[in-house]
């Protein structure tokens, strides 16, 4: 499980790595293993619809077991099969990196989304704070 003082380092970290790697303002969702949020967090500056994009970005990674980078793959190659997915989800998956698996032994105990910059750049973002927080990053 992913306490609140974790996932309050998670964003803290992820936005500390984004200044640090001169980024646009970042929007930071921790969501656990059933999609609940659990933190969220939007820097001054960001764009007040960055809930929905960091929340879906770390939804559809918790939700499907892959993170973002996996998902975009899979609707490059399978564009119908991500609709549908999407669709069963009510529409609530954004499916680009910056959506990174948080994990423990091998289990998935949630997920971060980052929103703000490239879809890259917010993965990176993610991953710093997941490893911040003792957890395993899948990206």
């Amino acid at each position: 499980m992913i306490s609140l003082d974790q996932a309050r380092v998670m964003i803290e970290v992820a936005r500390k790595t984004g200044r640090e790697m001169g980024l646009k303002p970042l929007s930071v969702a921790v969501l656990d293993a059933g999609g609940h949020l659990l933190a969220f967090e939007r820097e001054d500056g960001a764009s007040p619809g960055r809930f929905e994009i960091a929340r879906g970005k770390a939804y559809g990674a918790v939700m499907l077991g892959m993170p973002g980078s996996v998902q975009l793959a899979r609707a490059e190659a399978q564009p119908f099969f991500m609709a549908a997915v999407n669709g069963v989800f009510g529409g609530q998956l954004v499916p680009v990196p910056g959506g990174v698996l948080v994990l423990r032994d091998g289990v998935v105990l949630g997920a971060v989304g980052v929103t703000g910059d490239t879809s890259d750049n917010d993965a990176a973002a993610a991953v710093a704070g997941i490893e911040a927080a003792g957890f395993v990053a899948q990206a």
